[in-house]
């Protein structure tokens, strides 16, 4: 089975849709009547059927790099702690954060640790 990095939909009407943890149900009624939802975080997608299909954004382990780092996000509340949660991709995380991560951040599924590190690498850093 492939390990989700990052679970994601598009809406027909461009909404959206990320499930980032285990039971993190998200839903969007579209513009175009229907409901959709997304759920599962990077554990397992479950999904809602429709008669306007959404579009599957989900990026898995084994994808691209490049793709991976456009799609996987972290979440943080800033330097202090102190900032509403933020969703910040791979790709726009500052070296000393994910340098931070890598350091305290020790509970991490050694492929997610992974992830950091080749986006070290891929930086040239």
């Amino acid at each position: 089975m492939r390990k989700i990095i990052s679970n994601k939909i598009k809406t027909p009407d461009g909404t959206i849709l990320h499930s980032t943890h285990v039971h993190d149900f998200v839903q969007h009624i579209d513009k175009n009547g229907e409901t959709y939802f997304n759920d599962g975080g990077n554990d397992y997608i479950r999904r809602t059927i429709n008669k306007e299909p959404y579009e599957d954004l989900t990026v898995y382990l084994d994808d691209e790099f490049d793709k991976i780092r456009e799609s996987f996000t972290w979440g943080t509340y800033g330097k202090n702690g102190d900032q509403p949660l933020k969703r910040v991709a791979l790709m726009n995380l500052e070296k000393d954060h994910i340098e931070a991560i890598l350091k305290t951040q020790t509970q991490l599924p050694t492929e997610i640790r992974s992830l950091f590190s080749q986006e070290l690498e891929f930086r040239g850093l």
